[in-house]
């Protein structure tokens, strides 16, 4: 990543640089997207946008997005950094204030782009699936009243922390997060679901999940896969009677899971490859990115 967007212009890495005051940095008072490319277009931007204003509402961090200019400059930074396809990570910060706690609003927020390249994803991710392990650390609550994506990451680094030390890990796992009252939450960086019995599972936003803009995607293409979707408040022992699991991130799509971790047991879901439902899901989503394969 050779350039870094900052306020609508390209800088070199080395000089994006924000104040020490600046309430991001101080209080984690800013919020970001991570958002991926489809033929060189970001995919659900206005979705992403919409969420964004949202939350900046909420934090009192003035946010009204020009969404054409936001393509132009994202246009920028990837041609900069010589890219087609891209990870797009936009974020926005409060800017500069008091050392101490502001009783109003924010004046002048700072604005970024992080761009690299996609992640290679081999094929066999979306047949083979990965596996989830579950984790002692739980998720916090949202400081809100709905989880935002915000700067505040030390819930997400502990709990990666944890899944480093299990052998699952070496396999490539993603970790699942309960709540405190043990229903299931998410994973570290990604949305759960699973399938029993024609019906789509997923946590409730008012467990403190992230509204993800996959998961809003997914649980719209529910119909069109045949499954009713339903969101609630679920246990780990209905994930392992699950039918079929998978996780959603705006990067990686719909990732099957194919087996599960409680400590060192393991569970095998279904066949232990993506499952027929599953597969359906991702198609539909991958035909409206116009990802056609």
């Amino acid at each position: 990543m050779k350039y870094i967007g900052l306020n609508n212009k390209a800088v070199d890495a080395k000089d994006a640089v924000v104040s020490a005051l600046d309430h991001g940095f101080l209080y984690g008072m800013g919020l970001f997207e991570t958002i991926r490319t489809y033929g060189g277009e970001p995919f659900l931007l206005q979705r992403h946008l919409d969420r964004m204003t949202e939350g900046c509402r909420q934090l009192g961090i003035p946010f009204a997005p020009d969404v054409q200019q936001l393509r132009e400059w994202i246009q920028l930074v990837m041609d900069k950094n010589e890219l087609n396809e891209a990870y797009i990570r936009y974020t926005v910060t409060a800017g500069e204030d008091i050392l101490g706690l502001p009783a109003g609003d924010y004046k002048q927020p700072n604005q970024l782009l992080y761009i690299k390249a996609l992640p290679a994803l081999p094929d066999s991710l979306y047949s083979e699936g990965k596996e989830l392990q579950l984790l002692h650390h739980r998720r916090n609550t949202p400081e809100g009243p709905v989880r935002l994506k915000s700067l505040h990451y030390m819930n997400n680094i502990l709990a990666k922390r944890e899944l480093a030390g299990y052998p699952s890990a070496s396999r490539g796992a993603e970790g699942l997060m309960l709540t405190a009252a043990g229903d299931l939450s998410e994973g570290i960086v990604s949305n759960i679901f699973f399938v029993a019995d024609n019906r789509l599972y997923t946590p409730d936003i008012a467990t403190g999940i992230l509204p993800g803009i996959t998961r809003e995607m997914v649980l719209e293409l529910a119909a069109s896969a045949g499954l009713y979707p339903e969101q609630g408040f679920y246990r780990w022992e209905q994930l392992e009677a699950a039918d079929e699991i998978f996780l959603t991130n705006s990067v990686q799509e719909i990732v099957p899971v194919t087996a599960l971790w409680n400590g060192d047991r393991r569970i095998t879901i279904g066949s232990g490859r993506c499952g027929e439902r599953t597969d359906a899901i991702l198609k539909l989503y991958r035909e409206r990115a116009g990802r056609l394969e």
